[in-house]
């Protein structure tokens, strides 16, 4: 996981532990007050709204525990591409430029430029250099990136 992947799911355990779970408790402790718990949907509601919360909270710590945070900062820029490096590409056939940061799993988002590491398009980058031409299968069938630039920020 890169230092910012890091950052963002400690910025959610934060959040949930001191936000959001109170905000549940005090809602159960409301619908408990007005009686009849078996047909009290806001109840019900809350007590599921609460065990999703709980459930997220006990998955971050979990991730967190085992995570091995890469901070491509403190590396040799060797224009290598690895795990988490930001890649300039240059699409061979329509000369379409495109910049993807390299990402665990939990941080991809396609919308922000950034790549699961799990990904098709990482995988056949991870280890190439800049300058190299690499071939990539997508859906629409095989197409040939020039990697233009690496950067290790």
């Amino acid at each position: 996981m890169t230092t910012a992947g890091e950052a963002c799911l400690r910025e959610e355990l934060q959040k949930l532990k001191s936000e959001d779970r109170p905000r549940v408790i005090a809602a159960i402790s409301d619908a408990r007050e007005h009686g009849d718990l078996k047909e009290n949907a806001e109840y019900h509601a809350a007590r599921e709204q609460q065990s999703f919360i709980e459930g997220r909270i006990q998955e971050i710590e979990g991730k967190l525990s085992a995570v091995q945070v890469i901070d491509v900062t403190t590396m040799e820029n060797t224009g290598r591409v690895i795990f988490g490096t930001t890649v300039h590409l240059m699409n061979m056939d329509t000369d379409e430029q495109v910049v993807y940061k390299i990402v665990g799993e939990d941080e991809a988002d396609i919308k922000l430029g950034k790549l699961s590491i799990s990904s098709p398009i990482a995988r056949a980058l991870v280890g190439k250099f800049e300058d190299d031409v690499v071939a990539i299968r997508v859906p629409s069938g095989t197409v040939e990136y020039e990697i233009e630039k690496v950067e290790y920020i």
